[in-house]
């Protein structure tokens, strides 16, 4: 079965967690995550570009920040309406676009305009093709601009392995609602409980506690891990590989957000 075939419906699970979730909050959440990680104080004057925009709330991350244009496209047509509620919630500014496209497309992409901030977590290795989109991504970047980037890392990703998730993700994408709820969860109890019902306290304060990381929700996140395909994990040393070659300079690189989180400037 191809990977279009299965391919997860982000977008749909990202207008459900706009529905139950979306709060000041969280948006801020995301906005001191975003500068924090970037290095600066603000936004103002910079452009930005929201590759793969899911949810909305990151480029209205973006938008409190000052940035001074915001663009964000997606392929999935749900995330697209996802992000439009969103700005919809922000008064709709006249700085800001949302539209479909996919970063694998080289006719769309020569439409985009380069921005100063490049900003795409846990996107580019569900495309299908993510070195591709990877290059694509560089060539969006202006001189001296900043490319903020989360990739899942096949380093870290060591029990149980890249593979084994890989025969999840696929079993996940081909089941009923009923089957998916299960696997759900079966997540649950085994990689967050587990497997001991003494530990429901810990998982309930990390679920309350959870919209502080990026400002997501935790279910939302499971429904996304176990259904993310198609899907593709990040050597390292490819990183740095594809890094040089699109002269692109590493200023940082960070674990301990499911994603490995990577900085680079364009040199």
């Amino acid at each position: 079965m191809s990977n279009e075939n299965l391919r997860y419906g982000f977008g749909k699970n990202w207008e459900d967690y706009i529905k139950k979730h979306f709060s000041e909050e969280r948006v801020d959440v995301s906005r001191r995550h975003i500068l924090e990680f970037l290095g600066l104080e603000n936004l103002n004057g910079k452009s930005f570009l929201d590759i793969g925009c899911g949810s909305g709330l990151h480029s209205l991350a973006a938008f409190r920040a000052g940035a001074e244009k915001i663009f964000g496209f997606d392929y999935d047509m749900n995330s697209v309406q996802a992000t439009k509620l969103v700005q919809k919630f922000a008064g709709n500014p006249g700085n800001w676009q949302a539209i479909q496209g996919s970063i694998l497309d080289d006719d769309f992409i020569r439409t985009v305009e380069p921005a100063d901030i490049v900003y795409s977590w846990g996107v580019l290795h569900h495309t299908g093709n993510m070195w591709k989109a990877m290059d694509n991504t560089a060539k969006l970047a202006k001189k001296g601009a900043l490319l903020y980037i989360a990739l899942y890392d096949y380093e870290i990703q060591v029990n149980p392995t890249p593979e084994f998730w890989l025969d999840v993700k696929k079993r996940y994408n081909l089941t009923s609602n009923f089957g998916r709820r299960r696997t759900e969860l079966w997540y649950v109890w085994k990689f967050m409980l587990a497997g001991n019902v003494l530990n429901i306290p810990h998982l309930i304060a990390r679920s309350i506690g959870y919209k502080n990381e990026r400002g997501m929700a935790i279910y939302n996140d499971i429904k996304d891990w176990l259904g993310g395909w198609p899907m593709e994990f990040a050597k390292r040393a490819d990183v740095k590989a594809w890094a040089d070659r699109n002269q692109l300079e590493m200023l940082t690189m960070k674990t301990g957000q499911a994603n490995t989180e990577y900085l680079f400037r364009k040199l």
